[in-house]
């Protein structure tokens, strides 16, 4: 994740942090009209030859080939992202949510009056290279994160069933154009039943993240037998600590 912190401040020290990304400084700055609103700006994703085929359309879907300058939704990733320092100190990320935290914030920073814009031109590879298991615990957690965001989401058995059919269908298709149907067949299956499995599992959840499912979530299994409980003695990060 890339957080230009010094956005506003020097120019040759932004141009500095945003060289590897793509991003212009004068692209970042808000338009004259509606000065300091564009408070957060994000980058193009894209997969390598290892990224799943159901994962690469994933992209192709969230991140298209045009920029857009002011978006209507709060959607954003965190990968290759631009923040305004100013908006970061006065709200930085919520660690307490399980997943979606860059959502949060553009929500909680479109509900201030300002806006969020997308860069196709600032593109980076984005590899995740997960396991069944661990796709299904990525989208349950994003699951019950947006639940907190968005409490009055629903996400029935139902829709499980029809994503499932509409996502593998869709893939298939785009697999059969592309020729890569016998390679990616399999893989196709197992990516889009465990991450709507995993969607559907995660509304399923009611209140905040505790601590032994953010142990299940995050941290392997102990080999000192400690009680799955024990809290560790670190402190959280500090966002507005000067640099």
């Amino acid at each position: 994740m890339l957080i230009l912190r010094v956005v506003g401040a020097d120019k040759k020290r932004v141009e500095k942090s945003c060289k590897h990304t793509g991003f212009e400084v004068e692209r970042f700055h808000a338009r004259k009209e509606h000065p300091h609103r564009r408070v957060k700006r994000y980058g193009k994703q894209r997969g390598n030859e290892t990224t799943q085929f159901s994962e690469r359309q994933i992209f192709a879907h969230w991140f298209p080939e045009h920029s857009i300058a002011r978006q209507p939704t709060p959607f954003c990733n965190n990968a290759c992202a631009a923040i305004r320092r100013k908006l970061w100190q006065e709200h930085a990320y919520d660690e307490s949510l399980p997943g979606l935290e860059d959502l949060e914030w553009a929500h909680w920073a479109m509900s201030q009056g300002h806006y969020v814009s997308y860069a196709a031109e600032a593109e980076i590879i984005h590899v995740h290279d997960e396991s069944p298991r661990s796709i299904y615990n990525r989208y349950r957690r994003e699951a019950m994160a947006f639940k907190l965001i968005f409490p009055h989401e629903r996400f029935r058995l139902v829709d499980f069933f029809r994503l499932a059919a509409t996502n593998i269908g869709s893939d298939l298709w785009h697999a059969s154009r592309g020729k890569e149907l016998k390679r990616s067949l399999g893989s196709i299956f197992w990516f889009r039943l465990m991450q709507f499995w995993g969607t559907y599992q995660g509304y399923r959840h009611a209140g905040p993240l505790t601590w032994q499912l953010r142990q299940t979530f995050y941290y392997p299994r102990s080999l000192g037998g400690a009680a799955a409980g024990q809290r560790r003695a670190v402190e959280p990060i500090q966002y507005n600590v000067q640099e």
